[in-house]
């Protein structure tokens, strides 16, 4: 997929308020600690993540979704009555029903001819969202829309250590641990046609991207129901095989990238830089391995944030902005693999 007049114009986000750390998690975890015979420390160590955030417990996706977005339209000068899509991308939603993005849309104010739908795509939901996006501004179908997402992570946290402390088994923590990664934040993507908005120098060319999946690996990470068909007395639950989502989504990113430098027609000392999706140090290490590419041209958010799951692509892109780190010329790839396992790489034009 190629574009020739799709721009993000602005990022939006919102952190969570409260500072969570790994230490304060294993002190939670020290019954199991104690049984195993673990020392603290470990879990830090293991994933390279020092911190992360929670909302207050009475947060919902909607409000946190509804300030990065607010944030992105008067970033980009944008009318909400110019939008003419809001995705919503989250891997948790506010209910079955209605979809997430109405809430947002409500709070925002957006056009009441707009597109209003939820994507779900496990942690390549904002990325997805932004193919939806983009599509419909290269056919022409809208000038602009507005991807957004917000990820909370306490609950599943919460339910997951009283499991381990419970369960008090090695081989149940393997299946867990990746939980324990968590964090939670928020994240809004302005997508427009480039005719919208004040500021130009502030635009970055949606060049295109490829994607790619395995799904033979849909099992490797769950977050779903203690028991089949949703019972009501069922418990939300999440297991992962971290090594086998480790092992098969950097072969299937491998491929990927592989694909994307050959149908963007990019040379190889390009992207110039990197953006992907916040795991932890051994995946992040991993990944620099076998892209081949410079750790330089990384930039990370996952020791303090943790896994936002598909916040943490947008936010980490954000951030670096901010701060420097991509700058005006720059070829930045966006990569991010997902449970299912798939693949999605986009290029932009910073």
């Amino acid at each position: 997929m190629k574009y020739s007049k799709v721009y993000i114009d602005a990022l939006g986000y919102e952190l969570a308020p409260h500072v969570v750390t790994t230490e304060e998690i294993e002190k939670r975890l020290e019954p199991f600690y104690t049984t195993a015979g673990f020392k603290m420390g470990q879990l830090e160590v293991l994933t390279g993540i020092k911190e992360r955030r929670f909302w207050d417990v009475d947060h919902t996706l909607a409000q946190g979704s509804a300030k990065a977005g607010q944030k992105a339209l008067i970033t980009g000068g944008v009318s909400p009555d110019d939008i003419g899509a809001l995705v919503f991308c989250g891997v948790g939603r506010d209910g079955f029903e209605p979809a997430t993005a109405c809430a947002v849309a409500d709070e925002l104010k957006i056009s009441n001819t707009a597109h209003i739908y939820d994507v779900s795509n496990a942690c390549l939901g904002m990325i997805t969202g932004m193919v939806e996006v983009a599509n419909a501004i290269e056919l022409g179908q809208i000038r602009a829309g507005l991807v957004v997402s917000c990820e909370t992570a306490r609950q599943i946290v919460d339910a997951t250590i009283d499991e381990i402390n419970c369960e008090k088994t090695v081989e149940f923590y393997t299946k867990t641990i990746a939980t324990m990664t968590g964090g939670a934040g928020a994240a809004a993507i302005l997508l427009t046609d480039g005719t919208l908005g004040n500021d130009v120098e502030r635009r970055h060319a949606l060049k295109g991207g490829v994607v790619r999946h395995d799904n033979r690996f849909h099992d490797l990470c769950r977050w779903t129901f203690s028991e089949p068909g949703m019972p009501t007395h069922a418990k939300v639950q999440m297991r992962t095989n971290a090594h086998g989502v480790l092992e098969n989504g950097l072969a299937l990113a491998g491929k990927t990238f592989e694909d994307f430098t050959k149908n963007m027609d990019i040379p190889n000392i390009m992207p110039d830089k990197f953006i992907c999706h916040q795991v932890g140090s051994t995946h992040q290490k991993m990944f620099h391995k076998i892209m081949n590419i410079d750790p330089k041209k990384d930039f990370s958010t996952f020791p303090y944030l943790g896994n936002m799951g598909t916040v943490s692509l947008p936010l980490t892109a954000a951030i670096a902005h901010e701060r420097g780190f991509l700058v005006p010329g720059d070829y930045v790839g966006f990569m991010g693999i997902g449970s299912g396992l798939n693949c999605l790489m986009m290029g932009i034009e910073w």
